[in-house]
């Protein structure tokens, strides 16, 4: 049975000390500046918004809103709003917090990745074994199939690293260095460096331990420098670098000792391949045009505009040649 097939539950004011914690609710971390936020709040109007509970033996359990339980019992609330549910199934509990969560404020991707192997698996064990495609796993959870490839680079990761995650973002947000979004771009840079130079990662930790290092120090400024590491990595047939210039680049970024950026490596060696790659695709397109032109007789249609430009490009074009043909 999917979320939004469950019979409807009905609204009762429970005390906070009847609920518990869901033991399947994958959040990690409530942090303490957001928890003062929402206590000041209901503090002052109350709760607006029932929480989601489960009767299970006398208790209840929780389906959404740990915060605003946490909250009340701190403020000593003796009941709070609850829209009571029939008992889910173990797979259906998770694919409500899932589905609630993906309608507001969704979860940190470390803690979606930490769930969605569960959810994989209860799929298959209801399902003679067979675990859900992408696009089934989008449909029972709620998620977007970018936000689960994204999770899934997040989950393969070795625990060491993830436990580096999980460590920066138990921290206020304005403390945090390393982020999801750190850790998804470099796996996806790492990934094309190993699928096109497989020869640049010996060891695929000593490489992320080395841009973890960078990035801390600044030496990696900006996560977007690992998009430029996967066009070094693809230079080779993108735009005819020879792989031993590639490769060498490589290990240079991956040396700790070497003071080296992903930025400076690909402005200095490849950015002018890759702006004349650009430059020959739009010339490709300029003479496809032209030649389309001419081939039905309707160079007449052409505008004043273009034919100034035209004219303009055809200076530049003989200076330039003109003077590659000096030197």
């Amino acid at each position: 049975m999917t979320p939004d097939k469950q019979p409807h539950g009905y609204l009762k004011d429970l005390s906070p000390d009847r609920i518990k914690r869901n033991p399947e609710n994958p959040r990690l971390f409530f942090r303490p500046e957001e928890m003062d936020t929402l206590m000041a709040s209901i503090r002052r109007y109350g709760i607006q918004v029932p929480i989601t509970v489960y009767e299970d033996d006398g208790a209840f359990v929780l389906i959404d809103g740990e915060r605003r339980w946490r909250s009340a019992r701190k403020l000593n609330l003796k009941k709070i709003p609850a829209l009571v549910q029939p008992k889910p199934t173990k797979l259906n509990n998770l694919l409500l917090m899932f589905n609630i969560h993906a309608l507001r404020e969704q979860w940190d991707y470390l803690t979606i990745a930490n769930k969605l192997p569960d959810v994989i698996e209860l799929f298959a064990s209801d399902n003679d074994g067979r675990e859900p495609n992408e696009i089934e796993l989008s449909e029972i959870t709620g998620l977007t199939r970018g936000q689960i490839r994204r999770c899934r680079l997040l989950f393969d990761l070795p625990d060491s690293y993830r436990k580096q995650l999980e460590e920066e973002l138990a921290l206020p947000k304005h403390l945090q260095r390393l982020s999801e979004d750190f850790f998804i771009e470099m796996e996806k840079a790492l990934k094309t460096v190993q699928n096109r130079v497989p020869s640049a990662v010996p060891d695929l930790n000593v490489a992320r331990d080395a841009l973890i290092s960078k990035f801390r120090a600044k030496t990696i400024n900006n996560i977007t420098d690992f998009r430029k590491l996967s066009k070094i990595a693809t230079s080779i047939s993108n735009v005819g670098v020879k792989e031993n210039k590639a490769r060498r680049a490589i290990l240079d970024i991956f040396d700790i000792n070497k003071n080296i950026s992903i930025h400076d490596v690909y402005a200095e060696q490849f950015e002018t391949r890759y702006d004349e790659r650009k430059i020959i695709l739009n010339i490709d397109s300029i003479y496809e045009y032209l030649d389309a032109t001419i081939e039905s007789d309707d160079e007449d249609s052409l505008g004043a505009d273009l034919r100034q430009q035209l004219l303009k490009l055809k200076e530049l074009i003989d200076r330039v040649l003109r003077d590659s043909d000096d030197i």
